[in-house]
C-alpha cells in the first residue's frame, strides 16, 4: 500500500497515519479493560463486553505484527539504519512473548461457552494481561519514538 507512494513525505506520512490509527486502537482497548476492571464481578450478562473486548485485543495485536512493525522495518531499512534494525531485532522478542499472552487470553474467553465457564477466574486473568500489555506497550513506544520519529525527521 504505502510503497507506491511518490514522495518521502507521502510514504511515511503514510506510515504516521497507521501509527495513529493503531494508537486510538489502543487506547480502546484499554478503555475496554477499564470498563471490565471497574465491574469487579461478572455475570452472563457481561459477556458480549468481554467477548468484544477480546476482539480488540486480536485486532491491535495483529495490526502491530502486521502493519506496524513491518512498516517500521521497512522504514529503518530505506533510511540504512542498522541501529534501528538492531533494536528490532531485540525488541520484538520481547512483544512477541507478550502476544502468546494475548492470544491465550483471548482463547479462554473468546466465546460465550468459554466466557461464562471461567467469568470467576476474570479479574485475575485480566489484571495479568494488563501488566504484560503495559510492557508491551512500554516496547512498542520505544520502537514508535526511535525508529518512526527519528526517520520522520530525516525525510522532513
Amino acid at each position: 500500500m504505502l510503497e507506491s507512494c511518490k514522495t518521502a513525505q507521502e510514504r511515511w506520512g503514510g506510515v504516521h497515519v497507521i501509527i495513529d490509527r493503531w494508537l486510538e486502537q489502543r487506547r480502546q482497548l484499554i478503555e475496554a479493560w477499564v470498563y471490565l476492571r471497574d465491574r469487579g464481578e461478572f455475570t452472563p450478562m457481561d459477556t458480549p463486553k468481554i467477548q468484544s473486548a477480546c476482539e480488540m485485543l486480536v485486532d491491535y495485536v495483529s495490526a502491530g505484527h502486521f502493519t506496524v512493525y513491518e512498516q517500521l522495518a521497512i522504514e529503518a531499512k530505506e533510511f540504512d539504519d542498522d541501529s534501528a534494525v538492531v533494536l528490532l531485532r531485540r525488541v520484538l522478542p520481547l512483544i512477541e512473548s507478550t502476544t502468546e499472552i494475548a492470544i491465550e487470553f483471548h482463547d479462554k474467553y473468546d466465546t460465550k461457552e468459554h466466557c461464562n465457564a471461567q467469568l470467576e477466574a476474570l479479574p485475575f486473568a485480566l489484571q495479568a494481561l494488563i501488566v504484560v500489555m503495559a510492557e508491551r506497550f512500554q516496547h512498542e513506544d520505544q520502537l514508535i519514538k526511535e525508529l518512526h520519529e527519528a526517520h520522520s525527521e530525516k525525510s522532513a
